[in-house]
């Protein structure tokens, strides 16, 4: 019995200094709580090595406790893995989806430009008509129609609430939270926490950070930065507008009570 308590309390130091290194390591808790399960059953298995041997089975009562044996082991993988984190394939195809939407819209954006240089050189051959009736004595102006079965064209405008809604999204889409703590949120300390990078750079800088990673270096994450951490792909993933509202959304928080790393200026 002794014997028993001492490797079980082996196991739970063990998992405890697992559970400790990952807990330092911004692992999320179930996982740190599985480290001990397995530290335990580690334990567990040193101590029936211990147990003195079974009487030897043969014919349907051997096979009769093998097949217990590992129905009891399914059911614990099972109801183990039931405890853990799972994959949500809906919020992976929503990703999905908005970075696919982009691309359509770009696939689209040529018949668009056609259809604003065509608006353009009806206009231009509407004011030349304006200008010939003003010659003649004429004044009134005229108003142009679009081209028959062509809606005319909408004024798009966007207010900075739709642009800090546009910076929020991209920073879920392209999952910053991955590598960057924010409002206490997310990281992995393989980037520095952001808080109050809006009082460090201005939002022109985080845009280029973001296009160009090696443009500046945070102190302290020298050796991230040689190895080029941060990935070079922002990009080709994001338009020009959605990099903007993504700097601009990053540029608002300025609080000064976390330690955000200085950015340093390398080219």
């Amino acid at each position: 019995m002794w014997n028993l308590f001492k490797k079980l309390a082996v196991g739970l130091v063990v998992g405890g200094v697992l559970a400790g290194i990952a807990h330092s390591q911004e692992v999320p808790f179930s996982f740190q709580l599985l480290f001990i399960a397995i530290a335990l059953v580690g334990a567990m298995t040193f101590t029936l090595l211990d147990a003195p041997a079974m009487n030897t089975m043969s014919g349907g009562k051997a096979a009769f406790a093998v097949a217990v044996f590992w129905l009891f082991l399914i059911m614990v993988c099972v109801a183990g893995a039931s405890l853990l984190p799972q994959f949500d394939p809906e919020d992976e195809k929503a990703k999905i989806g908005k970075l696919l939407d982009k691309e359509r819209k770009q696939s689209a954006q040529g018949k668009t430009e056609e259809l604003i240089a065509r608006a353009k050189a009806l206009d231009e051959q509407v004011k030349a008509l304006e200008n010939r009736l003003k010659g003649i004595g004429g004044g009134q102006a005229v108003t142009p129609s679009p081209p028959a079965g062509e809606k005319p064209a909408a004024t798009v405008s966007t207010g900075s609430g739709d642009m800090m809604k546009v910076g929020e999204e991209q920073w879920q889409l392209q999952e910053c939270y991955n590598c960057h703590k924010l409002r206490g949120e997310g990281g992995k300390k393989r980037g520095p926490e952001l808080d109050n990078i809006g009082s460090l750079l201005t939002v022109e800088e985080i845009q280029q950070k973001i296009a160009d990673p090696k443009s500046f270096m945070a102190e302290g994450y020298e050796k991230e930065w040689t190895k080029g951490i941060m990935p070079n792909k922002f990009k080709d993933l994001m338009d020009p507008k959605e990099m903007q509202a993504l700097a601009a959304w990053l540029g608002t928080f300025k609080n000064a009570a976390v330690n955000t790393p200085k950015p340093i200026k390398k080219n």
